[in-house]
């Protein structure tokens, strides 16, 4: 008797605690307790960057810091309810885990060696990538798309260092400045392909000396400003897409599945009035066997 009391408690303690970290687990799941998390990002974010005004930091000062405060509260919290409803699952996420280290940053302390962690504070902010789900899906499409960024970067440095070394011997000995070595010929064709003052700052007055120049330079920034950089945009779009694909194709197998398991019921429910009715119809009153009264 005792032993089987003393086994009904033993086990009542974990399954109270399951129980409990289930419970916890539907609450920081549910909608509202995402958008209050979200609200709370985004007015964090308003007065880091208060922070940095002193018109608003003599004004209300001690109103900031004390919501500053009490946002980071919150954000402890939520991340120690996570981990104690999810436990060590909590990290194969990467979104929580870079949950996790924002928070970490910002309860570093704020003077000696850690005060230029302190200054990242304001990467709270980036919480919001987290929470929102159109936000993590471009930074999905983007983290999809690194394997073909790298073949279009190492394409793009390829014709970097070979416009360089001929920027550099065409135009090195007359503009020693822009093009006088490979490394500056390479920081100013950059600058050139981004299309920052390439004309009047650079291009016009290699022109004044070299009118033939513009054969160089057009063919440089069509090739890299209009047609290299344009696949970044399309394997960030492409990766997008695939992801909705994705999705749409897992809605769809748990819809299927859904409707697979609903079939499967009701076939169980007609085998057992089928089952019933051969019940009713084989009673004893009716068998051959059977012994009537009288």
């Amino acid at each position: 008797m005792n032993d089987s009391i003393s086994k009904a408690s033993s086990r009542s303690g974990p399954e109270r605690l399951s129980a409990a970290r289930r419970a916890v687990d539907t609450f920081v799941e549910k909608p509202y307790f995402g958008a209050f998390i979200t609200a709370v990002i985004a007015l964090n974010a308003v007065t880091l960057g208060l922070e940095t005004w002193p018109a608003a930091m003599q004004n209300a000062g001690p109103l900031i810091i004390a919501i500053d405060r009490t946002a980071l509260s919150i954000f402890v919290i939520e991340i120690a309810l996570k981990l104690f409803a999810k436990g060590p699952r909590f990290f194969r996420s990467g979104w929580n885990v870079f949950d996790f280290v924002i928070v970490a940053v910002a309860l570093t302390p704020s003077a000696g060696a850690f005060s230029v962690l302190r200054a990242l504070r304001i990467l709270r902010a980036l919480r919001l990538m987290s929470m929102v789900p159109q936000m993590r899906a471009v930074v999905g499409a983007l983290l999809g798309a690194l394997p073909g960024m790298g073949a279009i970067i190492a394409v793009l440095g390829l014709m970097f260092y070979v416009a360089a070394v001929i920027a550099t011997k065409l135009f090195g000995a007359t503009f020693p400045e822009w093009f006088g070595s490979v490394p500056a010929s390479m920081y100013s064709l950059f600058q050139i392909m981004t299309l920052e003052s390439w004309s009047m700052g650079i291009v016009r007055p290699v022109m004044q000396v070299h009118p033939w120049a513009w054969a160089f330079f057009v063919p440089f920034i069509v090739i890299t400003s209009f047609a290299v950089l344009n696949l970044f945009i399309g394997l960030i779009v492409n990766s997008l897409h695939m992801m909705q694909l994705e999705d749409d194709r897992a809605e769809r197998d748990t819809a299927e599945a859904a409707a697979h398991d609903e079939r499967l019921l009701v076939l169980s429910e007609l085998k057992a009035i089928r089952e019933e009715l051969k019940t009713v119809r084989g009673t004893p009153d009716d068998s051959p066997g059977a012994v009537r009264p009288g």
